[in-house]
């Protein structure tokens, strides 16, 4: 069974960012929809094309009223190259003991050897209004959550 759900409150976090900053789902209620975003590895194949993707749609989320943020285990330091080589404009989390991870119930696939790639959409009030896995489309996830928020209020 899943851990969270379409309906869910979505469970808070405090992570650092790329940055050093620590970042809190919190940070946002009431102000922004989220697009949160899980993926396996900084510059690899599928994770550099999903970010782009969402780079390039950057200002579409934002003008839906959402801001994108990206998890994987990577560290911070990882981040902070991967958003520079990639002019990556959203927030990357490190979620380093793949704690947060493992709330939102985002398991290992192939095998269970590489971590999932899962989207959220979650709205204003934090609660969890789409969710999205694919670990071989990860374009797909920029197309679906696009369409999720011209939904949302």
């Amino acid at each position: 069974m899943d851990k969270v759900n379409v309906g869910d409150k979505a469970p808070d976090f405090k992570l650092p960012s790329q940055n050093g900053e620590i970042v809190s789902l919190d940070d946002f209620k009431d102000k922004n929809n989220i697009v949160l975003y899980f993926y396996p590895k900084d510059n690899t194949p599928g994770c550099t094309i999903e970010a782009c993707s969402f780079r390039d749609h950057y200002q579409d989320f934002k003008d839906a009223g959402a801001e994108v943020i990206g998890v994987s285990v990577d560290s911070t330091e990882s981040h902070e190259k991967f958003a520079a080589a990639k002019k990556l404009p959203f927030i990357l989390l490190s979620d380093e003991n793949g704690k947060v991870r493992d709330d939102y119930g985002v398991t290992p696939s192939f095998l269970g050897l590489i971590p999932g790639r899962v989207t959220f959409v979650i709205d204003k009030k934090g609660i969890i209004r789409y969710k999205f896995s694919s670990m071989l489309q990860p374009a797909k996830h920029i197309e679906k959550t696009l369409e999720i928020l011209k939904h949302i209020d």
